[in-house]
């Protein structure tokens, strides 16, 4: 589980369900584990960061693609 992740699918089930404030700190930190890793975590990065723009087809693009690539690593 990417908490990074579940964030922006809270707020793509429910985007009054979280603040702008959490948003942006969701942003920083994913950069941050986006820093030191690999697709899956620029992924998860990317995601926030779009939420935080609040462009939900963009944010669940790349929910989408982070699901794929968690697939990947675990076949």
């Amino acid at each position: 589980m990417n908490i990074h992740i579940e964030l922006v699918k809270k707020w793509l089930d429910s985007p009054g369900s979280v603040t702008r404030q959490e948003l942006k700190d969701n942003r920083a930190a994913a950069y941050d584990a986006a820093a030191y890793a690999a697709d899956a975590a620029y992924a998860a990065y990317a995601a926030a960061a779009d939420a935080y723009a609040a462009d939900a087809y963009a944010a669940a693009y790349w929910v989408k693609r982070y699901e794929e690539l968690k697939e990947q690593c675990y076949e």
